[in-house]
């Protein structure tokens, strides 16, 4: 059953999927992104998110629609407060030096609402203590998410929501999803457990650490769990795949946590793309053939694949300033949490004005559009 359609817009699929990758303080970019969607009337009922990508999912999910964009600016407005900074003076430098002197302070202090430091240190802890495996503690984001989020209504199944963690002994990918459980703050915590900032996260008689060490994006997790689902999806990731050939060991960091983190959203894409193309031409093949040639088995087969799902990706891909380093991902100043959000907004606001692009494609199969790819 399709929604109402919105005005001047298409009418949309049943399912509109959010998808949100991992990346610390880059994580507000995600926030203008919703706020875009959220004045278009367009409401995601499928959120999938790792790291700071869970916690803005599990707050989107945890609150009624029309509370969903005022508490998650709130949260982020709690965890970068605004502090003395120097006197504005434009240029690239300038700015370069403000967020690194934030990183440095994030580092030193922590983030109110978030994180802090864990005293003694690790380095002067026991081994076995809970201070001996991580430089800071994470008390205070518990208290956060149980503040902005509600979340009888996040596993009441109005909204299906997901979130991805590593498990710490077997090394296995995990997804927390509360199609199939009951997610408490510990299951956010543990998606963003990144060691060895933070510790990792006791859930039953088992530990976790951020998913982000094995796949930074979940867009995986939508695809094996959409069946025959026609889905709008806006994937929104926080590091690009692609970039410039570093020309400084400034760049070299910079690029290599790029690669790192990026996950290979389009190769996912690319590889579910030719997935269902090949079983498009099976199923062809299948329905050409003369009835008394095909088994039970055969059949059954055929049934399955005229009922394959079909989506349309949004990709909204992070693209970082000239001024930005590679502490980014922890420099939570306000100044560049608000040029974060505001990014965001814009880059969405742009895709939404794509009509085409809301279309699902008529055939079974993946069709995506990127506003910078695509425009370029």
């Amino acid at each position: 059953m399709d929604a109402t359609p919105l005005p001047d817009r298409p009418c949309l699929p049943h399912h509109t999927a959010l998808i949100l990758q991992g990346g610390g303080a880059l994580g507000a970019y995600q926030g203008g992104v919703f706020q875009a969607m959220d004045e278009a009337g367009i409401a995601p009922n499928w959120l999938c998110g790792v790291s700071i990508g869970a916690i803005n999912s599990a707050i989107i999910a945890g609150n009624a629609p029309k509370d969903r964009l005022p508490r998650l600016r709130a949260f982020w407005e709690l965890i970068t407060p605004e502090r003395p900074s120097l006197p504005f003076i434009d240029g690239d430098l300038p700015r370069r030096f403000e967020n690194e002197a934030a990183a440095m302070s994030a580092l030193a202090l922590g983030q109110p609402g978030f994180f802090k430091p864990n005293l003694p240190g690790p380095f002067f802890s026991l081994p076995g203590s809970k201070q001996a495996t991580a430089f800071y503690d994470t008390g205070d984001l518990r208290a956060s998410l149980l503040r902005f989020i509600d979340f009888d209504r996040l596993n009441s199944g109005e909204t299906r929501c997901a979130v991805g963690a590593v498990n710490v002994e077997t090394g296995n990918f995990a997804y927390f999803d509360n199609d199939s459980m009951t997610l408490g703050p510990e299951h956010i915590m543990a998606s963003g457990a990144l060691p060895p900032g933070f510790p990792m996260v006791e859930i039953g008689m088992e530990y976790f650490w951020d998913g982000a060490l094995i796949s930074n994006t979940p867009l995986m997790h939508l695809l094996l769990n959409i069946e025959s689902c026609s889905a709008l999806v806006f994937q929104v990731d926080l590091f690009s795949a692609r970039g410039p050939i570093p020309r400084t060991l400034r760049d070299v960091g910079l690029r290599q946590k790029e690669i790192g983190y990026s996950s290979r959203t389009r190769l996912v894409t690319d590889f579910f793309k030719r997935e269902f193309a090949l079983k498009n031409h099976l199923r062809s093949l299948l329905d050409r053939m003369p009835e008394e040639r095909l088994t039970p088995e055969d059949q059954a087969e055929r049934l399955r694949l005229r009922n394959l799902p079909r989506l349309s990706v949004l990709e909204l891909i992070y693209e970082h300033a000239v001024y930005e380093g590679e502490s980014r991902d922890y420099e939570f100043s306000r100044r560049s949490m608000l040029d974060h959000w505001n990014r965001g907004y814009r880059q969405t606001q742009q895709t939404l004005g794509q009509k085409d692009w809301l279309l699902i494609p008529a055939e079974a199969g993946i069709v995506s559009h990127d506003i910078n790819r695509d425009r370029s």
